[in-house]
């Protein structure tokens, strides 16, 4: 049976902030940056979610797009737009949202979901020039 990958991009906003309250600020400063802003500071992120597996003889897909598009729209994005993760989203109150633990987060929210014949990834850009990939 032949396989191939299929990719669905999507895109959502949302306003963080990286602090360790462990740690002094200084530490945090020093650590983080302009991304320890008190006042927050936001992303236009853009996710991409890759699912390979085998082609399905009577479809021809992989996975339907646009039962994809609506899984990640109704796990993630509806779950992360326009919100300010460390305020909004229960899963940071205690967890740092970095762009790695951002995409493990998102991980486990599509894991129940995915067809168990299917690999997968995602790929989450923060910036146009800083994503991450996970799993790897």
């Amino acid at each position: 049976m032949e396989h191939a990958a299929i990719f669905r991009k999507e895109h959502f906003n949302a306003a963080h902030r990286l602090h360790n309250p462990a740690w002094d600020a200084q530490k945090n400063q020093d650590v983080f940056g302009l991304c320890n802003n008190p006042n927050f500071h936001g992303h236009n992120y853009e996710l991409i979610v890759c699912v390979k597996g085998p082609i399905d003889p009577e479809t021809g897909y992989v996975v339907d797009t646009k039962a994809l598009s609506d899984l990640i729209k109704k796990e993630v994005t509806n779950k992360l737009d326009h919100k300010n993760l460390n305020l909004d989203v229960p899963e940071f109150g205690q967890l740092n949202p970095t762009a790695e633990n951002i995409a493990r987060v998102i991980y486990q929210w599509l894991k129940p979901h995915m067809k168990p014949e299917q690999s997968w990834s995602l790929t989450l850009y923060e910036t146009p020039r800083n994503y991450v990939q996970y799993p790897v």
